[in-house]
């Protein structure tokens, strides 16, 4: 079975590793599976994209230019919001590869116009669309801050601070109502909660609606000796450490980092002050520590699943502090490697921590009990090995690549037929 995945790019970072790990997996259980993306940035023959030149340059561009309508919103939010207007090439370069199953996955960010996906249905070969956050049903916006507008048209959108019924989110809404009305399409979403969403929605309400979690390589994501990690980080050995990142971990508003500060502040008056430390990645130093009450260890931008495997592994607890998400990949690879994790219940961290069991769900947006979780995990050492055996069973139960694999090419049969 031929396979065509779509992702705007394979670079590493939420959607666009989950597509290259499902790519992966996928190739491994012996389909041949090929991927689109914008941006080329692994030597790889099964991926398709621009590695040079202007048209690689075109995958920017089109982002400047699809942003460009959003000029007439200044007051605007700050968070993504996707109008996917902007011409494209990809149902030609679909239609190359004659596949025998379309997989979409994220393709915004001026990637893929919503009209394009009319002319990929005229293919005539089934889609499969893997949801990694709400745009697809929205009027825009990829996470909807608790607004449920989507639910009927969109319009007087609150991330584009507007008052107006016909505004962009309306706009944008009505083209992909028209545009995709008769195309028939197989939705996945890797959460629980983003089906949920899905199906409340009314573009998608009458769509076929699946849930296959993503998948990681419990291979390369395993618990590693804490204590060779630590030294080869040149982590301290005698320090509990909590560890906290993301893509943009500490300037993407979404990923709670506003929040995790009062949680680190409050602990930081506690007897944890002088035996904890904070560990963050995807981010940089950015200025003086006091703030969050802990020395910290800023390791910057990390481009590789093995040395990520050696972080999680290096840590006592993984803490997640999202104001949304879908199935954060950073809470699936800690559990993976044996660290407890604590987030919000939210979205669908639930689908991964177990209360108690794995790690600790605190109210959201309640710091105090972000807080409250992280010294239940670390305050005694008998449950924290408990705590771990399980993190690593429920990833070897449920997170694999290989029942990702089964999932999807057992789906993909069915529809094909």
């Amino acid at each position: 079975m031929k396979v065509c995945i779509i992702s705007r790019s394979d670079g590493r970072g939420g959607a666009y590793a989950a597509a290259y790990r499902l790519h992966q997996a996928l190739q491994r259980s012996g389909s041949d599976s090929i991927m689109i993306v914008g941006e080329k940035t692994r030597d790889e023959k099964t991926i398709w994209g621009e590695d040079t030149g202007f048209k690689r340059e075109w995958t920017n561009l089109a982002l400047l230019i699809d942003n460009i309508v959003l000029k007439t919103y200044p007051n605007r939010d700050r968070s993504i919001f996707s109008p996917q207007w902007v011409p494209d090439s990809i149902a030609s370069k679909i239609a190359k590869i004659q596949p025998d199953i379309i997989n979409l996955h994220w393709v915004c960010a001026g990637y893929l116009r919503i009209e394009s996906l009319a002319k990929i249905a005229k293919l005539n070969k089934p889609i499969v669309w893997t949801l990694h956050d709400m745009w697809a049903f929205t009027g825009g916006c990829h996470y909807s801050q608790g607004c449920d507008r989507y639910i009927n048209s969109c319009g007087a959108c609150p991330h584009l601070h507007s008052s107006k019924n016909k505004d962009l989110s309306r706009w944008i809404w009505q083209r992909k109502a028209k545009s995709w009305q008769n195309i028939n399409i197989t939705i996945v979403t890797p959460s629980k909660w983003l089906a949920k969403c899905a199906k409340a929605s009314s573009l998608f309400k009458e769509q076929r609606i699946e849930v296959i979690p993503n998948g990681i390589d419990t291979k390369i994501y395993r618990p590693i000796d804490k204590k060779q990690a630590r030294e080869l980080l040149q982590l301290p050995q005698d320090k509990h450490l909590i560890l906290f990142g993301a893509t943009a971990a500490t300037s993407d508003r979404r990923k709670g980092f506003h929040l995790l500060q009062p949680a680190l502040e409050s602990l930081s008056k506690t007897a944890w002050k002088e035996k904890t430390e904070l560990v963050v990645f995807g981010a940089s130093e950015s200025g003086d520590d006091t703030e969050l009450g802990f020395k910290c260890n800023y390791l910057g931008q990390i481009g590789d699943d093995l040395s990520l495997a050696l972080i999680y592994s290096a840590a006592d607890v993984f803490v997640a502090s999202s104001v949304e998400d879908n199935l954060p990949n950073t809470i699936v690879e800690a559990i993976a490697c044996g660290t407890p994790s604590v987030a919000f219940n939210i979205g669908g961290i639930p689908d991964i921590i177990e209360h108690q069991q794995n790690g600790y769900l605190a109210e959201p947006y309640q710091t105090e009990d972000l807080a409250k979780g992280i010294a239940w995990v670390l305050e005694n050492p008998e449950r924290h090995k408990k705590l771990s055996y399980r993190a690593r069973a429920k990833a070897e139960q449920e997170f694999t690549q290989e029942i990702q694999a089964h999932r999807y090419t057992s789906l993909y049969s069915e529809i094909k037929r």
